[in-house]
């Protein structure tokens, strides 16, 4: 049988239906990323691995690890049916509310630099704000597809979508995680608008969340000078204008070219989370315009993948999976990129695919495998 779509590699089953799709055009600029991630992890981490762990391998080999388990969920998820993730929906839901209250009130919880954020079990650190991204995803098809006829109801199309997020965002808030937040908010506004639920619904939280979010600023110092840090950097420099300072210099020193793969300067000891929350910073300064342009190309391809797919999907409930996933993804690279360039308010989220963490790094794959799954069922729907 000859190849049906270009830039897609079947595998046949013996009844001729071709059922393991995978398509390049997707699946190239992931592993590209992961790839360029694995190599920039352990230039970024080598001098911390070293300085900490006595060994300057220390993160290289965990990200290894971390990237085949990725890679495996991936195929994993491109293959398990679509209808048992949707039968899974309020199961899924469950446990990750079930594992952010544990968070707060087991001995499992990990606390770092004052965030108790991870889930320990020995070696083994799981963040379950990445699991809880994904629940509400499944949980929003799932119940917007449901109710695709009435979402322009604000009780019945907004309220009760609302309230599941309300949930979530509560227990993340007080780990607290804000980033996490602000990425469920918009992801689940961007669901529901894409559904058809009216903007005046959309917009009616805002009554509360604008004094509130005023109030939560206004009364913790920490809190405000990151705002006003963020206005003018050079005026904290030694405090919470810091990071942004040295992301910058990194940027700067790249220029055009960088200055080569394993010659930057500040991610010796000068820039915080070199190789979690600021790895765009030193791809910059190692990888220059170059390599940066490179990566966000990589990543509009992914974009642009996940909206086609999600046009395409046969049913309700896949496109609006696949709308959730690549939200979820657009909006946690446009965060990171505007920390590491000065655009917005320091803020410590992963860059998916390419910064360090296993959990960030197992649940992008898997949702990129559950793209790849929705395509693959579109295509046999015609």
């Amino acid at each position: 049988m000859e190849k049906g779509i270009t830039g897609k590699i079947p595998v046949l089953t013996t009844d001729g239906a071709e059922s393991g799709y995978y398509d390049i055009k997707l699946l190239f600029p992931v592993l590209f990323l992961v790839g360029i991630g694995v190599v920039m992890v352990y230039s970024a981490s080598s001098a911390l691995a070293l300085k900490k762990f006595g060994s300057d391998y220390y993160f290289l080999k965990k990200q290894v690890v971390f990237s085949l388990l990725g890679i495996l969920a991936l195929v994993l998820c491109r293959h398990i049916p679509l209808k048992l993730i949707r039968s899974l929906t309020y199961p899924i839901l469950i446990l990750a509310i079930v594992s952010l209250i544990a968070v707060k009130i087991t001995g499992f919880g990990y606390s770092v630099h004052g965030s108790t954020r991870w889930l320990r079990f020995g070696s083994l650190n799981f963040q379950p704000s990445e699991f809880a991204r994904f629940a509400l995803v499944i949980y929003l098809a799932y119940s917007m597809s449901k109710k695709k006829d009435v979402l322009k109801d604000f009780y019945v199309g907004f309220l009760p979508h609302f309230f599941i997020l309300c949930i979530f965002t509560t227990l993340i808030f007080f780990q607290p995680d804000f980033g996490s937040v602000l990425i469920l908010w918009v992801i689940t506004w961007i669901m529901l608008y894409v559904g058809g639920v009216p903007i005046l619904h959309l917009l009616s939280p805002l009554i509360f969340l604008l004094p509130a979010t005023y109030f939560l600023t206004i009364t913790s110092a920490y809190r405000l000078k990151r705002i006003t840090s963020f206005w003018d950097p050079w005026q904290y420099s030694m405090n919470e204008g810091y990071q942004i300072i040295h992301s910058l210099m990194a940027f700067g020193t790249g220029g055009i070219w960088g200055t080569g793969i394993g010659k930057g300067y500040q991610k010796l000891f000068y820039l915080p989370e070199p190789h979690t929350d600021f790895i765009f910073s030193v791809i910059g300064e190692e990888l220059g315009l170059c390599g940066v342009l490179i990566v966000i190309g990589l990543y509009s391809l992914i974009l642009w993948k996940g909206i086609n797919i999600a046009k395409n999907a046969k049913n309700y409930f896949e496109s609006f999976v696949a709308v959730g996933i690549t939200s979820a993804i657009a909006i946690q690279v446009c965060i990171n990129m505007g920390v590491a360039v000065g655009l917005l308010p320091t803020k410590g989220l992963a860059l998916p695919f390419l910064s360090y963490g296993g959990t960030s790094l197992l649940f992008s794959m898997a949702s990129i495998g559950i793209l790849m799954n929705i395509g693959a069922s579109s295509l046999k729907g015609k």
